[in-house]
């Protein structure tokens, strides 16, 4: 179990729920973000905190003009001795038709290039590379999107994606801070279309599923197309085996029940 003190760079969506697990087993923690009590700029306050921290986890993204990694660009330096962590995302694997892909599999040759190279940055300093696909939870799912009106069903034929439930990403790395570095996977078991979690969820809610769009019709943006650009299903084997990690959220089905209840 993991233990000592605990400094995470941005403290969103994810994080904020590895936070609450960390303060579970005892650790203490600190962070920067909106909601965290260190400010990113404040470059003493920072440093002070990197020099007191036994782990460091970074949720940030890659900047948006540059696609540098603003965490490693200003505070790299500093980044020496503590057990390092980082969140990236399983779009560093790109297109697979379809196939699986595991931590061995080649990165860089999708639409993710900036967060491929941080990505890659990170496991050069020996981090652990927490690799994720979509996420979703509470106040972030399908569900939402079906109480706004906004969920669309699109024609894809053979389009599948994999996905985690946020908690589940919050326990994987709590069991990782500690591990051997190297990528990781946190993904369920039941990579699907994202057509089967809008009608596994109108089924659940008992309404009927909106109409089914053809892609072209379907009026995307460029973000929005370049997923449905990729296919892939993701292997999450080495998280079981090394970390010791199961999802409590199998598939999206568990998922979905549990955020309605």
């Amino acid at each position: 179990m993991a233990s000592g003190h605990l400094f995470i760079f941005g403290l969103g969506y994810s994080a904020l729920r590895v936070r609450a697990a960390a303060l579970a087993r005892g650790m203490s923690v600190a962070s920067t973000g909106a909601t965290g009590d260190v400010a990113f700029d404040d470059q003493g306050a920072v440093e002070a905190a990197l020099a007191g921290a036994t782990h460091v986890l970074s949720s940030v993204p890659p900047d948006r003009v540059s696609g540098e990694d603003p965490v490693l660009a200003r505070y790299g330096a500093s980044l020496s001795g503590q057990r390092l962590s980082y969140l990236s995302s399983t779009g560093v694997y790109g297109d697979t038709g379809g196939a699986w892909v595991d931590e061995s599999a080649p990165v860089g040759t999708g639409r993710r290039s900036a967060r491929a190279s941080c990505d890659a940055a990170w496991l050069a300093l020996g981090a652990r590379v927490f690799r994720l696909p979509g996420i979703y939870g509470p106040g972030r799912s399908v569900l939402e999107r079906i109480a706004q009106g906004t969920a669309r069903r699109i024609e894809v034929p053979g389009q599948v994606f994999s996905r985690v439930h946020v908690e589940d990403i919050a326990t994987g790395v709590i069991a990782g801070l500690d591990a051997p570095p190297g990528a990781y996977n946190f993904a369920d078991d039941l990579p699907a279309s994202n057509n089967a979690v809008i009608e596994e969820a109108c089924r659940l809610l008992r309404i009927d599923p909106p109409p089914l769009v053809r892609l072209e019709e379907a009026a995307l943006s460029p973000e929005a197309r370049g997923f449905y650009a990729e296919n892939r299903r993701v292997a999450n084997g080495r998280a079981k085996r090394l970390l010791g990690w199961r999802p409590r959220y199998p598939t999206y089905r568990e998922g979905l029940r549990a955020l309605i209840r």
